[in-house]
């Protein structure tokens, strides 16, 4: 076993069931199935086949909408009344991905399968601690926003929301799979109506933490943009054009929450908002250079994903990135090299190696080696992933590592994020610059020998990465 043990920062979502899931068939009668309902005490009724494969669900929400006002309707099969097909997960999957499949579907259950049976209901409480009237409501309105001013009231919702759930004690697997969620919601609706009537192919990618879905309560934005112009606009003209709209998405997002970003790493900055050649051209440079400036570029942008607009755009430069990337050694020698600078702040005897101030930087000391190792890793092996977890997740195949050593790996990450988010939530909380540094003489016994332990799943994954890159 690990020796790393964490409150189950990305547990199975199994584990969050709270008794056996209660089905009907298709032929049920629409009041049978309330009877069945009122009688469990429950909210939603899951619609099954005879091998109890999922058919659809039937909430009470339903009840109000296709029910309550239609003669004749009690009598019907719940068959004509459910909402389907339901979104399903696999009962072995991550707390994080159900999380962000209920967001990004705008639901408030996801019906839990084990090979394609049924095995559970997750709803909106069990993940966040949230009525599932909360995250809908919330989801519906982003999604129907008429204007930015409006759109933009809702950044600064999802922030509160966020921090209440962190009061709640909301693990940060789930709670980073919310903001991220919701945050992209958010994004993604004010690039649409930025962008309506556009007459150039474009797509809106995200690099950086966003680029991750990794964003905590403070963040700033990196993004940028990939564009094809119109049939008979010249290349210039389209790019002014498409700069002025970007600028406009920047703007507005800073009015919502997410700061312009200090190195002006935007679409709205003529340097990011590139054509897919000339995207190419300008990781090529990084990566057949391995400068230090493409190294530090090479830590946001080969994190990029696309959010809204021509998908294909993105698809087609991520995997140039990757074919590229895992065929030069040199270039992921020099990545490995620069993330080994960064070491996780383990001293001798059981202390903490120390800054100046005497605090540690859950982020760069903590958070980042995990980050940077897994981003090589992913390059050295054309994973075509993202987030921080999901690599880590990858690498189980791609180099052969013991699936409990990954499973360490992943919750000393989650913990080391699940702190900067309690860190950042006291500092808001009282008005004060939230930043991710923490004061080791803060913490009892056990708080301290728990951080040590997930400082020292990230020693074990960088000596991992020296030695595959002999650094």
């Amino acid at each position: 076993m690990p020796d790393f043990v964490t409150e189950g920062a990305d547990a199975p979502a199994a584990g969050l069931l709270r008794r056996a899931p209660v089905s009907c068939t298709a032929a049920t009668s629409v009041a049978a199935v309330l009877k069945i309902m009122r009688e469990q005490r429950i909210g939603s009724m899951i619609v099954a086949d005879a091998s109890a494969r999922p058919l659809g669900i039937f909430t009470l929400r339903d009840m109000l909408d296709r029910v309550a006002l239609e003669p004749h309707a009690m009598a019907a099969p719940i068959g004509d009344h459910m909402s389907a097909p339901p979104i399903t997960a696999d009962a072995d999957s991550g707390t994080y991905q159900v999380a962000v499949s209920m967001i990004r579907h705008g639901v408030s259950h996801v019906v839990l399968v084990r090979q394609g049976r049924l095995a559970g209901l997750i709803s909106a409480r069990d993940l966040f601690g949230l009525q599932s009237a909360t995250l809908r409501q919330l989801s519906t309105s982003i999604r129907g926003a008429r204007d930015l001013a409006q759109i933009e009231a809702y950044g600064r919702d999802i922030g509160i929301l966020a921090r209440k759930m962190l009061t709640q004690g909301v693990a940060a697997a789930p709670l980073s799979a919310f903001i991220a969620s919701l945050n992209d919601l958010l994004t993604q609706r004010i690039v649409e109506m930025a962008f309506r009537g556009c007459a150039a192919s474009y797509c809106w990618i995200l690099m950086g933490s966003e680029g991750r879905s990794e964003q905590t309560l403070v963040t700033d934005q990196d993004n940028g943009l990939i564009f094809a112009p119109a049939a008979g606009v010249p290349l210039e003209q389209a790019r002014q054009s498409l700069l002025a709209v970007s600028n406009t998405v920047n703007q507005a997002l800073d009015r919502a929450g997410y700061r312009l970003c200090p190195g002006n790493i935007m679409a709205g900055n003529p340097q990011w908002c590139l054509t897919l050649d000339e995207w190419r051209e300008k990781f090529a440079n990084w990566i057949d250079s391995g400068s230090p400036q493409a190294l530090l570029h090479g830590a946001i942008f080969f994190d990029l994903r696309p959010l809204h607009g021509d998908f294909e755009l993105a698809r087609q430069l991520r995997q140039w990135l990757l074919r590229h990337a895992s065929s030069n050694a040199r270039f992921l020698h020099q990545m490995a090299a620069n993330a080994l600078r960064n070491r996780p702040p383990l001293g001798f005897w059981r202390a903490f190696s120390l800054d100046r101030d005497g605090m540690i930087d859950l982020k760069l000391n903590g958070a980042m080696p995990f980050v940077d190792a897994a981003r090589i890793y992913s390059l050295a092996h054309a994973v075509d992933e993202c987030n921080t977890a999901q690599r880590l997740c990858a690498l189980e195949t791609a180099l052969q590592i013991p699936r409990l050593e990954v499973a360490a790996w992943i919750d000393a990450y989650h913990y080391l994020q699940g702190q900067r988010l309690r860190i950042q939530g006291e500092a808001l909380a009282q008005n004060r610059d939230a930043g991710n540094r923490i004061d080791p003489r803060t913490l009892n016994r056990f708080e301290h020998a728990v951080l040590r332990q997930a400082f020292g799943q990230a020693v074990r994954l960088q000596k991992r990465l020296a030695l595959d890159y002999q650094v």
